[in-house]
């Protein structure tokens, strides 16, 4: 567990999350090389089963960065995007898993520092959680096998 890097995949809005990270990077602020981004013209457009489908493939950890409440420039995306994440981690909940290897973050295009905490701190509590159940089953099932 020592040497675990998480891997996290982030559902970045267009117009803020995904301008934030590349802000960022114009100012040099680095954030982890594992948090994964999937750049979404809204995080409305962010189902359950693509969260899911992360879990499923093996990120330890997802989030949904969009804009700040209010400031959605599809009125109610971020708003309609936090419903399902706290749907998915109902259902993590359901499984067994830690509700925590999922979340909703707001932020505006100007925050690249912002970004760049967030993934930092969110990769830390993925790290403090050890590795996804998807994962540890398999391991599992290979010493088994």
């Amino acid at each position: 567990m020592e040497n675990f890097e998480p891997e996290i995949v982030a559902f970045c809005c267009h117009y803020c999350a995904y301008t934030a990270a590349d802000m960022a990077g114009s100012k040099r602020i680095s954030y982890p090389s594992n948090v994964k981004i999937i750049r979404v013209p809204c995080t409305g457009k962010v189902d359950a089963i693509h969260i899911m489908k992360a879990l499923e493939k093996g990120a330890d950890g997802v989030y949904v960065a969009g804009c700040l409440e209010g400031d959605c420039h599809f009125k109610t995306g971020n708003t309609r995007a936090a419903h399902r994440v706290v749907q998915v981690q109902k259902i993590l909940e359901d499984l067994g898993w830690e509700k925590e290897r999922v979340a909703m973050i707001t932020m505006s295009a100007g925050m690249g520092e912002r970004f760049a905490e967030t993934a930092l701190e969110f990769t830390e509590k993925i790290r403090n959680l050890g590795p996804s159940p998807v994962k540890q089953n398999k391991t599992i099932t290979q010493a088994v096998s």
